[in-house]
């Protein structure tokens, strides 16, 4: 009478293995399309994990081969579910660094479309001036910058030959000092000589022998 429960209850058990395992290979093929590595890669290390788990704890309760299969079936879901949730939200990432590249882009090129306008209209301005313009008008500028000129010319001029001066009358200066130190060490060196003493020179030739003296008989 027993029997029949227990079968059913290993169909139903079964049932649920299955179900498990074709949840699990229908996250890993979603995954697939979104993003293959994390998810794969998450569903089957979670497969094996969850296998291990489930092979131990088959193996406390005498059927390994169905605590084995229940495992991999969990760890495949929890694993594709996590990887499937980590590459969602790197590409949510990228798509917003693309988001913001393709903004910053956007933004140079209506700057630089906005400058090349404002020097067409600068342009567009000057050559509007330039018809207001006469003749009279330019020649009465140019005047007025040849005088100019002229006059910065003048001031240059004027400003050099200052220089100049300046210039003349401190090398004239060094060299009067100069002058002047030279003939103090001059007048002192006379006024030192003049005042020394001179010895006799006629008396000591009168006292030394004369060569006819010495001479021998």
């Amino acid at each position: 009478m027993n029997h029949p429960q227990g079968v059913h209850a290993s169909t139903r058990l079964r049932r649920s293995l299955t179900g498990s395992i074709m949840a699990g290979i229908i996250i890993c093929v979603a995954g697939c399309q979104v993003a293959p590595s994390k998810t794969v890669t998450g569903a089957g290390t979670g497969a094996a994990a969850g296998a291990v788990v489930g092979g131990l704890a088959g193996s406390a309760s005498g059927n390994s081969s169905q605590g084995v299969l229940a495992g991999a079936g969990a760890g495949a879901i929890i694993g594709g579910i996590v990887g499937l949730t980590q590459e969602m939200k790197e590409r949510k990432e990228q798509d917003r660094l693309a988001q913001e590249r393709a903004y910053q882009q956007e933004l140079a090129r209506k700057r630089a479309e906005e400058a090349k306008n404002k020097a067409l209209l600068d342009e567009e301005m000057a050559v509007a001036q330039g018809f207001q313009i006469s003749d009279l008008e330019l020649t009465e500028a140019q005047k007025k910058v040849d005088n100019a000129a002229n006059r910065l010319a003048k001031l240059r001029e004027e400003r050099n030959a200052a220089l100049n001066k300046k210039k003349a009358l401190d090398d004239a200066n060094e060299k009067l000092l100069s002058t002047e130190a030279e003939i103090v060490r001059l007048e002192e060196e006379l006024a030192r000589l003049k005042n020394a003493p001179v010895e006799n020179t006629s008396a000591t030739t009168a006292s030394a022998p004369s060569a006819d003296a010495v001479r021998p008989n």
